[in-house]
């Protein structure tokens, strides 16, 4: 169940696609509106998802949308459980080369954990949203625009 897309402005290229999930039961989305706001503002297309979404939702909306970025904000401390469940269903869906980053309360201990599943974007509060931006504009996969 798609809550909303927010089209970024008029750019050169192809934009970046981002699904903005918010998994679990936590029900504090402030933070994930706030970053997809920042991603439409930057210039690219971004769906959230709304609240409570199982992998297996986040996953088929992402192939639904064919999105290039998975953006996971995790306030609960679940993220050594859906992360994994994430991952792996990414994999069978083949969408390998789908980028996900995570924002929200993850212990440096946890850090390591995450990068081994191939996350390579960890956004700890307080990260400045140029620096999410920069980011995935540097990691997002390529896209080529039909004509």
């Amino acid at each position: 169940m798609m809550t909303g897309r927010l089209d970024g402005g008029a750019g050169a290229g192809p934009k970046i696609r981002v699904v903005i999930a918010k998994p679990g039961l936590d029900g504090h989305d402030r933070g994930a509106k706030v970053i997809a706001r920042a991603l439409r503002d930057a210039g690219m297309e971004v769906v959230y998802t709304g609240l409570r979404q199982t992998p297996e939702q986040i996953v088929e909306a992402a192939l639904q949308e064919d999105a290039d970025v998975i953006g996971l904000s995790i306030l609960s401390g679940a993220h050594n459980h859906i992360c994994p469940q994430v991952m792996r269903l990414l994999v069978e869906r083949d969408l390998r080369d789908v980028l996900v980053v995570v924002g929200g309360i993850i212990p440096d201990a946890d850090v390591p954990t995450l990068h081994a599943l191939g996350i390579t974007g960890i956004f700890l509060p307080g990260a400045r949203m140029q620096d999410i931006v920069d980011f995935i504009r540097r990691h997002a996969r390529t896209r080529t625009e039909a004509v």
